[in-house]
């Protein structure tokens, strides 16, 4: 066996401290976990009768043998439904992320991103060769006070719908706040893409402001149910992405299946307006509910329940899962100390009984309040 046991003292460090992770199958619970909001993925909606000719493999990067048909195909359909001039895809939103903000602001510029922002946002903005300074989540007057000690070109980068406290980000303050310090905006629609608007378009196309974005991202892993992302911009920023961003051009593409299923998906998820519905009933369900837990407010899929103390959230975690429940809990440091939490997700597919099941046991832990 090779002599790796170096590794042992971090890893211990996180059992020490209840901060171990381990891989878990949850098959056979339901689902109250996953980001598959409109069950395209469980329900196995994507399916292909003419996959002769769709290889599983993409065989290189975009820029050698990795760029097909269907690739540029996908592109098109991406861009013309989100109303812009042009679509680049990657094989994840992370990717996405770390790819766009390492590669654009440069020495001199200054980043400024919502502290709640996810991991890969943070890794992108680490990478940047710009300064970068977080502002307090969704604090608009945080953030003003440090666009005017800004440098250089200024980008904003910010969230729709946040992963953890599932809020929307103040997007029409946030342009004009971009518009009056000449900043560039980059807004993750992750969350937000099949949920948001009357066909799942996004809070950017909602709102009406696709115009007044540098670059969106939005990703396919969660409501779309399949795989990958896409940065979305003028032909002008997509060019430089080709030439400048390394996790596109050092990286194999997308295998044409999966490109397909993204294409697929984007003819179902538009079309799903009563999906939407039912998750906005059981959203209201869930938010009226009397619960012994602080309930973090979100007219999103994504329902947060704070439950200080890692060892306390994951006790209630577990019993839940012992009760047929996927119910995952988030520690510190995922999310700040004191605010550990469920984070429970809700699906159109969830039957009443099983939301109801939910609510009655987490009323039971009159305890832990």
């Amino acid at each position: 066996m090779y002599a790796d046991n170096f590794l042992d003292s971090k890893l211990n460090d996180r059992k020490r401290l209840g901060l171990y992770r381990t891989l878990q199958v949850s098959d056979n619970l339901i689902d109250f976990f996953s980001n598959d909001y409109l069950g395209i993925s469980q329900q196995k909606l994507l399916s292909f009768k003419d996959i002769e000719g769709y290889s599983m493999g993409a065989t290189g990067s975009r820029l050698l043998s990795g760029n097909h048909a269907v690739t540029e195909h996908a592109e098109e359909v991406i861009a013309q439904f989100h109303q812009t001039q042009a679509a680049l895809l990657f094989n994840s939103g992370y990717d996405a992320n770390v790819g766009v903000l390492s590669c654009i602001p440069q020495k001199g510029d200054t980043i400024l991103y919502d502290a709640l922002s996810h991991a890969s946002i943070r890794e992108g903005v680490r990478l940047s060769f710009a300064q970068s300074f977080s502002f307090r989540h969704n604090d608009l007057q945080d953030l003003e006070e440090k666009l005017q000690h800004s440098k250089g070109r200024i980008f904003i980068v910010s969230e729709t719908i946040f992963s953890m406290d599932g809020d929307f980000c103040p997007l029409q303050q946030l342009v004009a706040l971009a518009e009056k310090y000449q900043a560039h905006l980059i807004i993750d629609e992750a969350h937000a893409t099949g949920i948001i608007g009357e066909k799942g378009e996004g809070l950017t196309q909602h709102l009406q402001l696709q115009h007044k974005i540098f670059a969106r991202i939005h990703t396919f892993g969660k409501a779309v149910g399949c795989q990958g992302a896409a940065v979305l911009g003028t032909k002008r920023l997509k060019d430089y992405l080709i030439n400048f961003c390394r996790p596109f051009i050092y990286t194999t593409a997308l295998p044409p299946l999966a490109v397909k299923a993204i294409i697929q998906s984007y003819t179902i998820f538009p079309v799903m307006q009563a999906r939407r519905q039912q998750l906005q009933q059981y959203i209201q369900i869930f938010q009226q509910a009397k619960l012994p837990f602080q309930k973090l407010p979100s007219s999103t899929p994504i329902q947060g329940l704070i439950i200080p103390g890692n060892e306390q959230v994951k006790n209630v975690a577990s019993i839940l899962q012992e009760n047929g429940l996927a119910v995952k809990a988030i520690l510190y440091p995922t999310v700040p100390k004191s605010t550990e939490r469920l984070r429970i997700i809700l699906h159109s597919f969830n039957r009443v009984e099983e939301l109801q099941q939910l609510l009655q046991l987490l009323s039971g832990f009159a305890k832990y309040s």
